[in-house]
C-alpha cells in the first residue's frame, strides 16, 4: 500500500480532505466493495489525480477513512495534575459512548463487512489497516488513560493490553457482531449512554483500586 500522505488522525486532515473521506463512507454503504477511486472522485467532486496526491492509491484512500472514522472515538488527553476518580470516570464513559456511536453508524458496519469479506481473500489488507488503524489504534491511545490512573492509585492491573481488552469487551459485548450480521438493535442516545456508563462501573468494579473503591462509594 503506497500513500502520499501519512493522515493518521483528524488533525492532520483539511476540511476538504474530511469531506472526501465522508464521501467514501457514504459509497461504501450504498456500493461496499464497489468503491472505486473514479466513483469517489465523482462523488467529492474532485480529480482523480488530487484523489492520488492525498491519499496514494485505493488502500491509501481506504486507509485514511479508517482514522478518520477512528479518530471520532475521543480520548482526552492525559494530565497527571489532579487526576481524580471523577476524571477518570468521565474519560472512560466518553471512551465507550463515542465508540458505541462509531460502531453502530451505517458507515462503520458497512467498512467492517467489506474488510471482513478480504479477509484472506489476497484481495488486499484492508483488514489488516481496519485493524492497525481502528482497534489497535484506540488500544494505544486508552492505554495512557489506564496507566495514568493506575500511577494515581485508582486503577490496579498488571498489564495495560489486559485491562484494555476486559473494559473493550464491557463496551462492546455482542453490539458489533450482531450489528454486522444485520440485527437492528435501536442504539440511541439514551441507550449507548447508559451503556457506556454501565461498562464504565463494571470496569472499575474489576480494576478499581481500593481506595477509587472508596471515592466513588463516598
Amino acid at each position: 500500500m503506497q500513500a502520499n500522505a501519512d493522515i493518521d488522525n483528524s488533525e492532520a486532515l483539511t476540511e476538504r480532505q474530511k469531506a472526501v473521506l465522508d464521501a467514501v463512507l457514504r459509497l461504501l454503504v450504498e456500493e461496499g466493495d464497489q468503491l472505486t477511486m473514479t466513483a469517489v472522485a465523482r462523488r467529492a467532486s474532485c480529480s482523480k489525480e488530487t484523489l492520488y496526491k492525498w491519499f496514494g492509491d485505493r488502500d491509501g484512500l481506504l486507509t485514511a477513512t479508517v482514522q478518520w472514522q477512528a479518530s471520532k472515538v475521543r480520548v482526552v488527553p492525559v494530565d497527571g495534575k489532579g487526576l481524580d476518580l471523577a476524571w477518570l470516570t468521565a474519560s472512560l464513559e466518553g471512551f465507550a459512548s463515542d465508540w458505541l456511536k462509531v460502531i453502530s453508524s451505517d458507515t462503520s458496519i458497512a467498512l467492517n463487512r467489506v474488510a471482513i469479506s478480504h479477509a484472506g481473500s489476497g484481495k488486499d489488507n484492508l483488514g489488516a489497516v481496519v485493524l492497525e488503524n481502528g482497534r489497535f489504534a484506540l488500544a494505544r491511545r486508552l492505554k495512557p488513560v489506564l496507566e495514568a490512573g493506575r500511577h494515581a492509585g485508582l486503577l490496579e492491573f498488571t498489564d495495560a493490553e489486559t485491562a484494555f481488552r476486559s473494559f473493550f469487551g464491557l463496551v462492546a459485548r455482542d453490539v458489533q457482531i450482531r450489528l454486522l450480521l444485520g440485527d437492528r438493535l435501536e442504539l440511541t442516545e439514551a441507550t449507548i449512554g447508559g451503556d457506556a456508563v454501565r461498562a464504565t462501573q463494571q470496569f472499575l468494579a474489576l480494576y478499581g483500586a481500593k481506595t477509587g473503591r472508596k471515592a466513588s462509594d463516598s
